[in-house]
């Protein structure tokens, strides 16, 4: 009996607390603050994948170019 009431009231106890986070979603200003946060994720995406691309346009040079060849003694 008494673990049922413990059951019991971790479940109430669970919904009282988790109650304003359900309402939460349903604000506007929440789904506002999604939005805002949806667009700028949005342009940092638009932004890193025009570095990318940019970076894939601009030629680099060789790292073996770079560093002369050097011919061992054995």
């Amino acid at each position: 009996m008494s673990n049922t009431m413990g059951i019991a009231s971790a479940f109430v106890l669970s919904a009282l607390f988790l109650s304003p986070v359900a309402m939460a979603e349903e604000s506007p200003s929440f789904v506002a603050q999604n939005a805002a946060r949806a667009k700028a994720f949005q342009q940092s995406q638009a932004e890193m994948t025009a570095k990318a691309h940019d970076a894939e346009q601009t030629p680099q040079a060789s790292t073996s170019a770079a560093r002369p060849q050097v011919e061992k003694d054995s």
